[in-house]
């Protein structure tokens, strides 16, 4: 019981540290569901592991009940854990959760297999999971990760990484700092004047893979183009004096709309 309390004070001070609308104690006990949630969940995961997993499951129903929150007795979450706002989430069976992780409403950490065993993800120490975001299978999303909001995680996240996007992948901070190629690219991209891909970040994978695709080409046939009008310029120094007119934004609006 003790334990428990604890608990549940620690909890209260985490919703103080990461939601500036809580003005209270009092406040915090009485009207937010995820603190509802979690301190009913403790109750029920100390009876599953006492072995009365029929009341476990009733705490957990009852719960769901009053906080449209939905943790199975069986996930295991650690301290200073805050959903805000809560509604629409749903926590799986084998679901492990660290200590000082957020989740906002809308999110599932589910499974996507019928298979009995470790079927949910793993979220470790700091994670930030946004509104809606559905994180499906049983993999580790490092300590510190971050998931944008609507997101569809489905594999493994680094420490410290921030995906985003469905499917989810990791955003172009990372990327540049894991694959320096890419940085080429980005600067191309630039150069020729537009943004890099043509979209954010968000454009769906088989579109960026595309146009990773193109931009390498362009490069590629640009260094061509400029050694060829070097070698033609000992033949006669006017050549290749002229130069393309410079792509404008509104030539790629298609694309970039196309990418919202």
């Amino acid at each position: 019981m003790f334990s428990l309390i604890k608990q549940l004070r620690e909890d209260v001070q985490a919703v103080f540290a990461r939601d500036p609308a809580a003005r209270n104690t009092l406040e915090v006990i009485i009207n937010y569901p995820g603190i509802h949630a979690i301190a009913l969940h403790r109750v029920a995961h100390g009876l599953w592991q006492s072995q009365l997993k029929g009341s476990a499951r009733a705490v957990s129903t009852l719960s769901r009940f009053l906080t449209g929150i939905e943790i199975h007795p069986a996930a295991k979450i650690g301290r200073r854990f805050f959903i805000d706002h809560g509604m629409g989430v749903v926590i799986g069976e084998t679901a492990e959760i660290g200590d000082d992780v957020t989740l906002y409403h809308g999110v599932t950490l589910g499974g996507t297999t019928w298979k009995k065993g470790k079927r949910h993800p793993t979220l470790e120490d700091g994670v930030v999971v946004g509104a809606g975001a559905k994180v499906l299978g049983p993999f580790v999303v490092g300590k510190g990760a971050k998931i944008g909001s609507n997101a569809v995680v489905t594999k493994a996240l680094a420490a410290g990484a921030t995906a985003v996007g469905n499917p989810a992948r990791v955003i172009l901070k990372q990327v540049l700092e894991a694959h320096p190629d890419e940085q080429a690219r980005l600067e191309f991209a630039q150069k020729i004047g537009f943004q890099a891909y043509a979209a954010s970040p968000d454009l769906p994978d088989p579109v960026v893979e595309a146009l990773r695709v193109l931009l390498d080409h362009m490069q590629a046939t640009d260094k061509r183009l400029d050694k060829m009008c070097g070698a033609l310029k000992g033949v006669n120094k006017d050549f290749c004096d002229e130069k393309p007119d410079a792509l404008k934004a509104e030539d790629l609006a298609v694309m970039q709309e196309s990418g919202q």
